[in-house]
């Protein structure tokens, strides 16, 4: 039987033109304020009149906000700078190619030229139970659904469950983590900066929550140090159909080489866990090997260690253990092996 809803729950539209005011809206109505960015994955929610925020703070005003930036140390990039600025920056291309090719892999043009790279890392999970407004845990409710003998659950966690399986599905997000990000907030107590792991909150801090937003927050900007800039990448994402769809799983990887040795490396992987994860002990052990396929191997293998799969999701164990390998090594062979 069809879903019907209603129209969408009335709010009062604010549209600052400045961080500042943006952060004082937010700070000013709390709880009962929700941010818009792109207004992709906000307009999914009020559509379907799963959350009834009370005001709505619009930033597409906030010019500030826009565009990509030369630093003594790198760059910084707006949070409403759109993926498809991202993915045709020519600084970003040519120093910083792992993220460029990560936001071009998002869904498609169109929703690229709107959707925003403070949104992308920002979005809900994706989870059709939480997203149609059942009672789960992260919902208010005292059950994980896709975690019963009959939940569908083959896009879920295979590490990390704490009562919600859902997985974060934003793409920029693992190559900002290998890039060695960092996100800049604004809050009631001045400026806020953050390694770009540490935004993200899995279920057992806060099932509620996705990231260290507060009420009156604001993600500002995103910088990317010159340490990691020209760095040898790899990134690579796994779907059923290659325009708009969210990742079974994807990964990057940045390396620093001295000849084909590993001097340092910075690995992560998204959608197998309720938040990112960097895979620190798999950095710990490839350093100074070389990057060939016997190392691939042993980094795909610890990395799934301790995976626990769900039902229906067993195939992101081999999976996950290719595609590490890949990060490493570049090796061309069958994902699911």
């Amino acid at each position: 039987m069809a879903v019907i809803r209603d129209v969408m729950p009335a709010f009062d539209l604010l549209q600052p033109t400045s961080a500042a005011d943006a952060q004082k809206l937010l700070e000013q109505h709390g709880e009962e304020a929700w941010v818009m960015a792109g207004g992709l994955d906000s307009f999914d929610w009020l559509k379907d009149r799963i959350k009834k925020p009370k005001v709505l703070v619009d930033l597409s005003g906030v010019d500030e906000l826009k565009g990509v930036r030369s630093t003594s140390d790198g760059v910084e990039i707006g949070a409403m700078t759109t993926l498809t600025e991202i993915v045709n920056h020519p600084v970003i291309k040519a120093q910083y190619g792992i993220l460029s090719e990560a936001a071009e892999l998002v869904a498609s043009p169109q929703i690229r030229n709107q959707g925003t790279l403070g949104g992308n890392v920002s979005q809900d999970v994706r989870c059709w139970y939480y997203r149609e407004g059942w009672p789960c845990y992260r919902g208010g409710g005292n059950i994980c659904y896709a975690d019963t003998p009959v939940g569908r659950n083959r896009e879920h966690a295979i590490f990390g469950a704490n009562r919600c399986v859902a997985v974060h599905p934003a793409d920029t997000v693992p190559a900002l983590i290998a890039l060695d990000a960092k996100f800049v907030l604004q809050t009631s107590k001045g400026q806020r900066v953050v390694d770009a792991e540490d935004y993200f909150l899995g279920p057992e801090i806060d099932i509620t929550k996705i990231n260290i937003l507060q009420p009156g927050d604001l993600l500002t900007a995103i910088r990317l140090p010159s340490a990691w800039a020209g760095a040898k990448f790899y990134f690579e994402k796994v779907r059923d159909r290659n325009v708009w769809d969210f990742p079974l799983m994807n990964v990057a990887s940045a390396m620093v080489m001295q000849g084909n040795t590993i001097d340092r490396i910075r690995l992560a992987v998204s959608a197998v866990a309720p938040r990112p994860m960097r895979l620190k002990d798999v950095e710990d052990a490839v350093k100074g090997k070389p990057a060939d396929a016997t190392t691939g191997e042993m980094a795909g293998n610890l990395a799934v260690k301790d995976a626990v799969p769900l039902q229906f999701n067993a195939y992101k164990i081999p999976l996950m253990r290719n595609l590490v390998k890949r990060s490493i090594s570049g090796v061309e062979e069958a994902k699911w092996a």
